[in-house]
């Protein structure tokens, strides 16, 4: 008889039920059918839970869902594994590695279904400020922040919830830190979810922040650097300008703001935050046909060689000027990518 459902094979029932009965139950021989059958479907619930993750059309509201599935399915996996695996195998070094990974995995997946991850690191504010820049439909959000708050580095993002009936979603964050309670968010309208928060936000309206998260930090060894902001990319560096003002900037610093829609608004106070920090602001404007290009930055910045360059904005955009640098000489390790996207 088959005793397969699909992709793995199952292990045949036991022969003789009521022989085995008076012997007591045994969880290893008993459990092994169910064990097998369990692993096989959380191996199909794997697959697609992997697919839709990297299906970045499908929207991040149901993703958001569907990702916390991801521990049970690991739980299942785990109990199938310790049942089906030989007992004298767990005594072994490879089998004592390898329960203490799914003893770890096993802390992490309940911690997850119970959503204490990151719990140490929300805090709970209200809005206290909305400003919309309309020529480029960005949403600039102020947080008043009620309890406390670990603090953040430039370039750092947060996961926000509104109290709305979308997830939590990231956003970096565009203030330095100076224990003042306050968060600015620069939020572009890019999906539809960021469309509609300029018409569904109001002043006083409770907000949930968890973080800060992220290593866009700006530290190298170099000296020199190149900022290179795309679009709403732009976010981390004004929080490092704003961390800048006052200190100065000793080294010499380039910021390139690529845009297609460079609202007047909002690059005013950039260039005013440039300007105090003793950083050079170049905005390259898509809407006039501009293209920031290696040769357009190589004329303006000549030693771009001895730079490190940090980048953050459309990774198409970002992986092709790091071509082009790097196979102009420019060392790898010395260009640093915000990948701009969470799957």
């Amino acid at each position: 008889m088959d005793h397969g459902v699909g992709l793995v094979a199952l292990p045949p029932k036991p022969a003789h039920p009521q022989e085995d009965a008076a012997l007591g139950f045994d969880l290893f021989r008993d459990l092994k059918h169910p064990a097998a059958e369990v692993g096989e479907w959380a191996l199909y619930a794997l697959v697609v839970l992997v697919a839709i993750a990297l299906w970045k059309r499908f929207p991040y509201k149901y993703f958001f869902w569907t990702h916390r599935l991801m521990p049970l399915v690991y739980l299942a996996l785990v109990f199938h594994a310790f049942i089906l695996i030989d007992k004298s195998y767990w005594t072994k070094p490879l089998g004592l590695v390898l329960a203490c990974l799914l003893i770890a995995g096993t802390v992490a997946a309940v911690t997850a279904l119970f959503r204490r991850i990151g719990s140490s690191r929300k805090a709970s504010g209200t809005i206290a400020t909305l400003s919309l820049y309309d020529d480029n439909q960005m949403l600039e959000v102020g947080v008043r922040l009620e309890t406390a708050w670990r603090g953040h580095e430039a370039g750092q993002f947060a996961f926000v919830d509104f109290d709305d009936a979308e997830a939590a979603h990231p956003f970096t964050i565009s203030s330095s830190w100076q224990n003042d309670g306050l968060l600015m968010f620069s939020i572009k309208g890019l999906g539809d979810y960021t469309r509609s928060l300029a018409g569904s936000l109001h002043v006083g309206q409770g907000v949930v922040v968890e973080g800060p998260y992220g290593r866009f930090n700006f530290e190298d060894d170099s000296g020199r650097q190149i900022w290179i902001g795309g679009g709403v990319g732009v976010t981390p560096f004004i929080a490092r300008l704003k961390q800048l003002v006052g200190g100065g900037q000793s080294n010499p610093v380039d910021l390139f703001y690529a845009t297609d829609t460079p609202d007047p608004g909002f690059v005013a106070p950039i260039a005013q935050l440039a300007r105090q920090s003793g950083i050079a602001f170049h905005v390259v404007d898509g809407s006039q046909g501009d293209r920031l290009t290696l040769e357009k930055l190589a004329a303006l910045v000549p030693e771009w060689k001895q730079a490190d360059v940090w980048f953050c904005g459309p990774s198409g955009f970002g992986d092709a000027m790091r071509r082009a640098m790097v196979a102009q000489g420019l060392p790898a390790s010395r260009f640093h990518q915000e990948l701009f996207e969470m799957r």
